[in-house]
This record gives structure tokens, C-alpha cells and sequence, in this order.
């Protein structure tokens, strides 16, 4: 899958997070506005066939074994620290926090990043000037000269996390991104000792470099096609999160996506692996692990709804899933 819709929602999975006062400056325009009555309805019929396909805060329950589970936002926004607040009794409570990555991991890979520049720059071969061609590469180093990012550096990133930072928006980019921590971090700093990771960090990095190289360069080229609209794709992922509507917001990615002439294969090429095959094993570690333990589990949104949902797969290994109330607005 090559559409940078889908980029979005891997970058609010993998990337750290905005200030406060610049998510304000950034609010820009709901996209899902602009759908039609006959798009709105096949959106609606979508969800409605999608397991658990609202909320932010569940409770899963085997016997002695509890879960609670809670869906982030990976970028800092508003209500990050009235999230925390309301969420901290119920990781005081558990007796392990796991997370995508967390405990010494999240340092670990912290370190590796800033050591390791092979994991997401080009250290060997021809750059993205050579890879996209004159054209091309004009349109993708001046998108990226207005999100801060030097040409010279631009021409390094690996294509997948070109694509990735082209449809975060010259605005939140400028804003701050990854400067400051997002509630992820913010539940690992709380955590402390008792939080671990549910895979390796090296993981989702892996299956990015296995992707073939070619589609990597196709999927930096279809985000040319929303460039000028990616602070509000941006906006309207922020607005569906608060919403608790997680079902929606990716069937409506994938909408967009078909729209603009992609497959349902190539969507597949990517969801799999990055998101339904990492919730099947960590749904089989949480199974394996925790066993009449309490445990709080904190991931990306997008990793809850749906068959191969994470609330889904407990469901299916005899859990009783149930939403919590929880506050996002």
C-alpha cells in the first residue's frame, strides 16, 4: 500500500510527540467534512461491520488474569496530561506495564537512533536525488525545505520515512515534533521499573526494510498528491482519536486511499505485517506472560478494532472484552 493516508497513521505510531501550545496553531480542517452522503453511508456500513470499533479504554478478563488496555495518540495534544492523570490509578494498580516499547528498551532504542543512522538514512547506494529523478526530487526537497529539513539530509531518509514526515504537515513539523514526549513516554516515566515492551524495537523497523524497495520510492511519490493537505490530515486523526471513533478513521484512510487509485492488496502489503501480524504476537505474549496477573497495556489506537484487532484476538483466546468509560473530551 502505497498511499500516504496510511503513512499518517504509522507515523502516529512510531513517532514522538507535539507541544501543547503548537498542536493550537496547527488545528487546521476536518477532511471527513467533505465526504459525501454516499461516502459517509459506505463508511458508516464499514464500522458497523467492525469488531470493537470505538473507544480508547477496554478491560479483558480470563479467570485471575485482567488487562486494561488503552489506545494512545502518540503526539502530545491538549488533554495529554488530563489522560495521564486519569489513567494513573489504573497503572498503579497493575502489576506489569507493557508497552510498543518500553522500560530500557525505549532508551535503547533512543540511542540507537541517534547512533545508528543505517536504521532510517540511505548510508550506502544512490540517495533519493538519483532514486526519484530532477523532477521528482525538486517537489520532494521543497516539501521537505518547508517542514525544516535540509536537502542534503532529506536525500538520505530511506523513502518509506520520507513519505512518512511528508504527511506530517509543515506546520506540526515546525512546530516541535518529537521534541517533546507523548503519552507513551510519559506512561513508561510513570511505570518505571514494572514497564516492558511487547516486541523487540527493532521489529516494525525490520518489516519496513523488508519492503521492497521500488514500492518504498512509489509510496514517497503518492504523497506528492496531499502535500498541501497533510496538516489537516493531521487534524482530522487528532479529531477522530478524541472522538474515540479509531474504526472509522481507518476505514476512511482506506476510502481515500482507493479513491486515489490504490488496491485493497496494496493496503494489505502494509497493514498485515505492521499492524495484524504484530497484534497476533502480542496478543500471544500477553497470553503467555501475564497469567493471573494484572497488567496494563498501552498502544497505538489503531491497534484495537477490527478481526485482527488486539481486543479481538483476546476475545477469540476467551477473555471478556468490555469498553471502560473514559473521557477524551
Amino acid at each position: 500500500m502505497r498511499s500516504v493516508l496510511l503513512s499518517l497513521a504509522l507515523a502516529a505510531a512510531t513517532l514522538a510527540c507535539l507541544p501543547d501550545k503548537a498542536l493550537a496553531l496547527c488545528e487546521g480542517t476536518d477532511l471527513m467534512a467533505d465526504l459525501t452522503q454516499a461516502e459517509a453511508a459506505e463508511l458508516a456500513t464499514r464500522v458497523a461491520a467492525t469488531p470493537y470499533p470505538s473507544g480508547l479504554l477496554w478491560r479483558a478478563q480470563k479467570g485471575d488474569t485482567g488487562i486494561t488496555i488503552f489506545g494512545t495518540y502518540h503526539f502530545r495534544h491538549d488533554l495529554t496530561a488530563a489522560h495521564l492523570a486519569a489513567l494513573t490509578p489504573l497503572i498503579d494498580h497493575a502489576g506489569i506495564v507493557y508497552l510498543e516499547t518500553g522500560g530500557d528498551d525505549m532508551d535503547q532504542a533512543k540511542r540507537a537512533m541517534a547512533s545508528e543512522p543505517e536504521l532510517m538514512f540511505i548510508t550506502q547506494g544512490p540517495t533519493l536525488i538519483d532514486q526519484l529523478g530532477p523532477e521528482d526530487w525538486q517537489t520532494y526537497s521543497e516539501a521537505m525545505a518547508d517542514r525544516a529539513i535540509p536537502g542534503f539530509m532529506a536525500a538520505k531518509f530511506k523513502p518509506f520515512f520520507g513519505s512518512m514526515l511528508l504527511s506530517l504537515g509543515p506546520c506540526v513539523i515546525r512546530s516541535g515534533l518529537m521534541d517533546q514526549p507523548g503519552i507513551d513516554v510519559l506512561i513508561n516515566n510513570h511505570a518505571a521499573e514494572k514497564a516492558q515492551s511487547l516486541e523487540d524495537w527493532r521489529t516494525m523497523l525490520g518489516m519496513i526494510d523488508n519492503m521492497p524497495q521500488d514500492e518504498q520510492i512509489e509510496m514517497l511519490r503518492a504523497s506528492f498528491a496531499y502535500i498541501d493537505q497533510a496538516d489537516d490530515l493531521t487534524h482530522t486523526l487528532l479529531q477522530r482519536y478524541l472522538d474515540q471513533d479509531i474504526a472509522r478513521l481507518w476505514e476512511y484512510m482506506k476510502m481515500e486511499s482507493l479513491k486515489a487509485g490504490f488496491t485493497a492488496e496494496e493496503f494489505a502489503i502494509m497493514e498485515k505485517p505492521l499492524l495484524q501480524d504484530r497484534n497476533r504476537a502480542w496478543s500471544q505474549k500477553l497470553v503467555a506472560e501475564i497469567g493471573g496477573k494484572e497488567a496494563f497495556v498501552a498502544v497505538g489506537a489503531g491497534h484495537l478494532p477490527g478481526e485482527a484487532g488486539l481486543l479481538n484476538l483476546l476475545a477469540e483466546q476467551g477473555f471478556e472484552v468490555k469498553r471502560l468509560p473514559f473521557a477524551t473530551r
